[in-house]
C-alpha cells in the first residue's frame, strides 16, 4: 500500500493552504529546488559545456522518459521528453497521417483541449490536400469512427469537467477500423492508471507540470509504440532526432526508434527539476492513487450537495466516469474561485462558469478536502464573493 503521509511530507506547501490545483500546475516537491541549484552550480557552472558528457545531459531526456514511462505503463525506451505539449501533439499527429497516406481525416471531440485542435487545425492546412479536423460531441466519438478516419486524436479527462472517455474501447475500435490513435494524457499521466501497452496505444502525449509536479513550463512527453517507432517519419526533424547529430550532415537520417522524436536542444533545468520530482513516484502504485482520489472526490461532492444548492455538479456523478477532479457550474464562478483563494483555498476557474478543482493523494488528506468544502459553502452561504476584486479578471484563470 502507498504510504500518502510519507508522500505529503515530501512537498514543500504554503502553511494553510489547501491546494485544489494541481490539476493545473503541481506543488514544488521538496527534492527540487536542491536538484536545480546543484545543475546549475555544480554542472553548468563548474563544468561549463562540458556538462552535456560530464554530467549526462544529453541522455536526460530518454532516461527520464523511462522513469515516467513506467507511470503510463510504457516500454522501455518508448518515451523521450523535451519540448512543449502542443509540439508534441504535432508530432504525434503528423506521424499518422504519414502512416495513413490513403485517409485525410483526423477525429476529435468538442471536448478536448483548445490548444490539441488548433495544433490538428493548423496542421491540416499546411498539408492541403483535403486534410480535415472533424469534430463531434464527446459521447458521439466512437459512432462517429469510420474508413476515413486516418488518425483519432482524444484527450482521456476532459480538462473543464473531468470526464473520463473509455480508452480501451474507443482504441480498439479505431485500430478495428484502420485508425491510429494520439492519446493526449494531460489530465492522466500521474492521475489515474494508465496501461499504454496492454490498450496497443500508437502515440500518446502528456505534460509534466500537473500531476508530475515537474514545475512551471516543464517539459512535455511523447510514446510511440516500438512496433511504429522506426517507420514513423517526423514531420519536425530536428538535428537532435537525427542519426547522428555532430556529424552535422546537412540532409537528414531519423534516429532510432523513439530518439527520432527528440526536435532542440532538451530543457536542462526543467529536466532536473522533473528528475527530482519524479521521485515522489518511487514505490507509489497507481491504483492506491486512483483509490484515494475517488474517495476524496467522493468526500468533496457530498459535503458540496449537502450544503451549497447553488453549485451544479458538471463532472460526471459516477465516480468510474471521472479523472482525477471535480468541476461545478455557477454564473458566478470566476467571483467565486477569486473569494475562495483569498480564503486560502486554491482551486480555478475555466470559461464559461466552471470551477474546478483537483484531488491529488499525495499531498491532500481528507481533512484537506473537508476544510477545503467547509470554506467554500460558508463563502456560497455568506455572498462573501460578491465583491469588486473578486470580479476583476486576471490573465490567467
Amino acid at each position: 500500500m502507498t504510504d500518502f503521509t510519507a508522500t505529503r511530507a515530501m512537498f514543500d506547501l504554503p502553511e494553510g493552504i489547501v491546494y485544489l490545483d494541481g490539476n493545473s500546475l503541481g506543488p514544488l516537491p521538496r527534492g527540487v529546488a536542491a536538484r536545480v541549484a546543484r545543475t546549475i552550480t555544480d554542472e553548468w557552472g563548474q563544468m561549463l559545456i562540458t556538462g552535456w558528457n560530464r554530467a549526462g545531459w544529453m541522455a536526460l531526456p530518454t532516461q527520464l522518459g523511462n522513469r515516467l514511462g513506467r507511470l503510463i505503463g510504457a516500454e522501455p525506451g518508448s518515451v523521450t521528453l523535451g519540448d512543449t505539449l502542443s509540439i508534441k501533439v504535432y508530432q504525434a499527429l503528423a506521424a499518422g497521417l504519414d502512416l495513413r497516406p490513403d485517409r485525410r481525416v483526423i477525429l476529435s471531440d468538442t471536448g478536448n483541449f483548445p490548444s490539441d485542435l488548433y495544433m490538428a487545425e493548423g496542421l491540416c492546412r499546411s498539408l492541403g490536400q483535403g486534410y480535415a479536423l472533424k469534430t463531434v460531441a464527446p459521447e458521439a466519438l466512437e459512432s462517429a469512427l469510420d474508413e476515413t478516419v486516418a488518425v483519432l486524436m482524444v484527450t482521456e479527462v476532459d480538462y473543464r469537467t473531468g470526464r473520463k472517455h473509455d480508452m480501451a474501447r474507443l482504441i480498439a475500435r479505431a485500430h478495428d477500423l484502420g485508425a491510429l490513435v494520439v492519446w493526449d494524457l494531460a489530465h492522466s499521466a500521474g492521475a489515474i492508471p494508465v496501461d499504454v501497452t496492454g490498450l496497443d496505444a500508437d502515440f500518446a502525449v502528456g505534460c509534466s507540470y500537473k500531476y508530475l509536479n515537474s514545475g512551471p513550463g516543464g517539459p512535455a512527453f511523447i510514446y510511440v509504440a516500438p512496433r511504429l517507432a522506426d517507420r514513423v517519419r517526423p514531420a519536425l526533424s530536428g538535428w537532435l532526432g537525427h542519426e547522428a547529430p555532430f556529424a552535422f550532415d546537412l540532409d537528414y537520417r531519423p534516429g532510432a526508434g523513439i530518439e527520432r522524436m527528440r526536435v532542440g536542444t532538451p530543457p536542462i533545468l526543467q529536466l532536473a527539476a522533473l528528475d527530482a520530482a519524479l521521485d515522489v513516484w518511487e514505490g507509489v502504485d497507481m491504483q492506491d492513487i486512483r483509490a484515494q482520489s475517488l474517495t476524496l472526490q467522493e468526500i468533496f461532492i457530498a459535503q458540496i450537495d449537502a450544503a451549497c444548492p447553488d453549485l451544479t455538479l458538471a463532472s460526471p456523478r459516477d465516480a468510474a466516469a471521472r479523472g482525477s477532479q471535480v468541476s461545478f457550474r455557477h454564473p458566478q464562478g470566476y467571483a467565486i474561485i477569486q473569494a475562495l483563494i483569498a480564503e486560502g483555498v486554491i482551486g480555478d476557474f475555466r470559461a464559461p462558469d466552471i470551477l474546478r478543482f483537483g484531488f491529488t493523494p499525495l499531498y491532500l488528506s481528507e481533512g484537506d478536502v473537508e476544510k477545503a468544502a467547509a470554506i467554500l459553502c460558508e463563502i456560497m452561504a455568506t455572498g462573501r464573493w460578491d465583491k469588486p476584486e473578486f470580479h476583476r479578471r486576471a490573465a490567467v484563470t
